[in-house]
């Protein structure tokens, strides 16, 4: 399988994984997203809030524009609903650039300035594979939350994903 069409498939995975997740958290109490947790961002709603500031973060690199974040824990939490529809909007847009890549473009590197300060380089493609490994790392802290609250998480592997949507 070309990296293109690997691209292609993994952005495809997040927006189903990440569409799973939201679906299990709508159906919770909200006081159970907004609980207190063990986690560095202190909740299951600023986990989620985190995935996707980073993926804006990411997403102004590979525009090449200013993404205006100073913390990659931002004070300003939206609510769920709201947060949720900003990450399909988010998903869609990285399908869209799985889906219009190249190899020049994929090639491409991208320069930036990391949050917490030092410059950095990436190819765009390493970007957008990062971006989708980021969230497959958050969903576990998620999923461990959720174990924690007597509420099992969704299956959301890769291997279900090819399989329902074979």
């Amino acid at each position: 399988m070309s990296q293109f069409r690997q691209l292609q498939t993994l952005t495809r995975y997040r927006a189903w994984a990440d569409r799973l997740l939201y679906q299990s958290l709508a159906a919770m109490p909200g006081s159970s997203l907004t609980r207190e947790q063990p986690i560095v961002f202190g909740s299951i709603l600023r986990t989620l809030n985190h995935v996707h500031c980073m993926d804006q973060v990411w997403k102004a690199h590979l525009e090449g524009v200013t993404h205006g974040f100073t913390s990659r824990n931002p004070d300003d939490c939206p609510a769920f609903d709201m947060l949720r529809d900003a990450q399909t909007s988010t998903n869609d847009w990285y399908i869209n650039l799985a889906e219009t890549l190249d190899e020049q473009a994929w090639d491409e590197t991208i320069h930036f300035t990391f949050i917490g300060g030092g410059q950095g380089a990436m190819r765009r493609g390493d970007i957008a594979l990062h971006v989708v490994n980021h969230a497959t790392y958050h969903r576990g802290h998620i999923a461990m939350m959720m174990y924690g609250m007597s509420t099992p998480p969704p299956p959301t592997d890769l291997p279900v994903f090819l399989r329902e949507t074979a």
